[in-house]
């Protein structure tokens, strides 16, 4: 039995893990905890999340929450909470699993001193079918050759406050890579204007925004006469829950180090 503590139940991946934990014979909810200031403060995070019966684990403060009894904690929080999370779970020797996006320098601190002492997960997606969308995508590019041009367009709900998504970042990374580029020379945040002709080594990413879209990839890839796209969509947060329980039973034990869904999914 894994007891995982979670940071950020109370958000919309929060609860989707809630109910994922809660019907996972191998897994039990030790602790929820989220910011002093959530109006949910104090609440039953099995009735939080719409389960059919309360769980007995009320939401506490991220900053003074008991962690004592967990084997793991999963973070879909801010960047700025997983830094602090990420502190604590140093301090008691705790593993992470980590799904917040649009992680700073000092968060990434944080998590690089966390992996010297205990084993972490960092993933910007932990659908199994993006890690696979990632897999084959750069698999494609490496054996397309340069002839196909490569456009990343990625859309999700208006809600989302960070663009282009973690799962875009990663899937141009991959992508630039398998081509011997360098990400940050090679991408093209959208066009407007007179740009001119595409450039050689050039990979446009493109986000769009709107609706209640959980989260949709696609890679383009276009040559001359033929056009080849590699897509995900996502139905379900719950997705994202399944794959984040997965690497939290799978890291407990683990070597220190910081690990990724590759290595959770035996991808490589």
């Amino acid at each position: 039995m894994t007891r995982i503590a979670l940071h950020g139940a109370a958000g919309r991946m929060g609860r989707s893990l809630v109910t994922v934990i809660a019907a996972d014979a191998n897994a039990a909810l030790g602790a929820a905890l989220d910011h002093a200031g959530h109006p949910a403060q104090g609440q039953d995070v099995g009735v939080l999340a719409g389960l059919p019966a309360a769980l007995g684990v009320r939401l506490q403060p991220a900053e003074s929450g008991a962690l004592d009894g967990s084997d793991v904690l999963i973070d879909f929080s801010l960047p700025a909470g997983t830094r602090a999370i990420a502190e604590r779970c140093a301090k008691q020797g705790l593993p992470m699993v980590v799904g917040t996006t649009g992680l700073d320098a000092e968060a990434d601190r944080a998590l690089a001193t966390l992996a010297k002492q205990v084993p972490i997960v960092v993933a910007t997606n932990y659908s199994v079918g993006v890690n696979l969308l990632w897999a084959l995508a750069e698999q494609a590019v490496k054996l397309a050759g340069d002839a196909f041009d490569l456009e990343i367009v990625e859309m999700h709900h208006h809600h989302k406050v960070d663009a282009p998504s973690g799962t875009a970042v990663t899937l141009l990374d991959r992508v630039a890579r398998a081509r011997g580029l360098d990400p940050r020379q090679a991408k093209v945040a959208g066009r407007d204007g007179a740009v001119g002709a595409r450039r050689p080594g050039e990979i446009g990413v493109h986000a769009l925004r709107g609706g209640d879209v959980v989260g949709d990839h696609t890679l383009v890839m276009a040559a001359p006469g033929e056009r080849l796209e590699l897509s995900h969509r996502a139905q379900s947060r719950e997705i994202f829950a399944r794959g984040a329980v997965r690497a939290a039973h799978w890291v407990v034990g683990r070597p220190a180090g910081r690990y990724s869904m590759a290595d959770v999914l035996g991808l490589g």
